[in-house]
């Protein structure tokens, strides 16, 4: 049993470390807008497609195509905020639900009319690595390895440079912040974007793992939903050890259960912290 279990754990925390990623762009604009985003899941979708083409198209390394994944995402993310969001920042929660969901159902409706609903699939091998007793292929470990580098970039450019510190300053208190010259509006694009790009990110790197749909952003969408109220809505610390967890949970529910126990699992465990601590592990209550 330990022999089986221990590898579907390590691979469930290589996984969750990227789902961790998807989350962080979820929460960081909730965090800083106090907007949900629900075209979260045609972004992520946006960067498989993204990496899949520049694999398949240009003959690019996925993981060097992640870059301009990221890119593209800033790019779009800064677009819809100008085009669907910026009206309904100061609106109930209701209006920027409709305005990104609605952003999201026009993403898709495209992406089903242009390119098929289709399984695609970024045939790329980095051989294998022995990790002591456990031996985990050279994909899984480069796409977490990227996760972790990109979570740490965007520590280091929240608590370390100046339009950073901007962001968590409107994220505290956007009358304050204004008050001392941040220019709001600039800052909650530039988060808007930032929160796009990571979900870009997340999808290029699950496009290297898994096969893929247009319509597969929405599984990992929901999956992001789970891992913000594990770890704490608005706290991206917390939406990386959310994201470690479910994927635990996705690595150790197949030993013992079929694969089909596993979504019912997750959102019974959805249910439960939403029952018992509503804040998430790591939230702060209010």
């Amino acid at each position: 049993m330990i022999a089986r279990l221990l590898p579907s754990l390590v691979d469930g925390v290589l996984i969750g470390v990227i789902y961790g990623l998807a989350a962080m762009g979820l929460t960081l604009i909730f965090g800083v807008m106090n907007v949900i985003n629900l075209s979260h899941g045609s972004m992520i979708a946006m960067g498989m497609f993204g990496v899949y083409a520049l694999f398949t198209g240009a003959g690019l390394n996925p993981f060097v195509g992640v870059a301009a994944v990221a890119a593209l995402g800033l790019v779009a993310g800064v677009l819809v905020y100008a085009v669907a969001v910026h009206r309904v920042r100061n609106a109930p929660h209701l209006s920027g639900l409709l305005a990104t969901f609605a952003v999201n159902m026009i993403l898709m409706g495209l992406g089903t009319r242009f390119l098929s609903t289709n399984f695609r699939n970024v045939d790329f091998s980095l051989g294998s690595f022995a990790l002591g007793p456990v031996t985990v292929t050279g994909t899984r470990l480069a796409a977490c390895g990227c996760a972790a580098l990109v979570t740490g970039l965007l520590y280091g450019f929240l608590y370390r440079t100046r339009a950073g510190k901007e962001i968590r300053a409107v994220a505290n208190d956007r009358a304050a912040a204004e008050l001392v010259g941040i220019r709001s509006t600039r800052v909650l694009a530039l988060s808007f974007g930032l929160g796009t790009s990571l979900a870009a990110v997340a999808g290029g790197l699950i496009a290297t793992l898994f096969p893929f749909t247009v319509l597969s952003g929405g599984t990992y969408e929901l999956k992001s939903f789970v891992i913000v109220v594990l770890g704490g809505l608005g706290n991206p610390l917390g939406a990386l050890i959310g994201g470690v967890l479910l994927g635990l949970v996705e690595g150790a529910v197949p030993i013992f259960l079929e694969a089909s126990w596993v979504p019912v699992i997750e959102f019974a465990l959805f249910v439960l912290v939403l029952l018992v601590r509503p804040q998430g592990l790591l939230g702060a209550r209010r």
